[in-house]
């Protein structure tokens, strides 16, 4: 069973516009009582591709549960240990508004933000051949 923590620096945080948005959607679409669930997964342009969605179902076995500004974050251990330190920022630019992941831990990224890579993920296990070079995660 996940336990419900206070974040800390050492692990994934909101910035104040990144919170008043999430909590603006959880009001919006009726989703008090959801989390933002955050991963890593293998794949985009650089390796590695972060994931974000809202999840109301309770956090699965594994999960650690983080609490930012009210707002409860789910992560599973293999994600968080390539996203520790992380911050999620909302940011607007030509395109519109949108979450973006800032990730002491990544040595390379594609220009979109979406798509990363770190010095030890051959050590995970995630399967990074699903890069589909520039493109693939959105970056043009």
């Amino acid at each position: 069973m996940a336990v419900e923590e206070q974040v800390s620096v050492s692990e994934i945080s909101l910035t104040d516009r990144a919170a008043s948005e999430l909590q603006s959607m959880l009001v919006d679409n009726d989703k008090s009582e959801a989390a933002l669930r955050v991963w890593v997964a293998g794949g985009g342009c650089s390796g590695l591709s972060y994931g974000m969605a809202l999840d109301e179902n309770p956090p699965e076995e594994g999960d650690k549960v983080l609490v930012d500004r009210g707002i409860k974050i789910y992560v599973d251990e293999l994600s968080l240990r390539y996203m520790v330190g992380s911050v999620v920022d909302y940011v607007d630019d030509v395109l519109g508004g949108g979450f973006k992941v800032e990730n002491p831990k990544a040595v390379k990224s594609c220009g979109c933000g979406s798509s990363f890579s770190t010095e030890d993920e051959a050590m995970a296990g995630l399967d990074t051949r699903a890069g589909g070079g520039c493109g693939s995660c959105g970056c043009k």
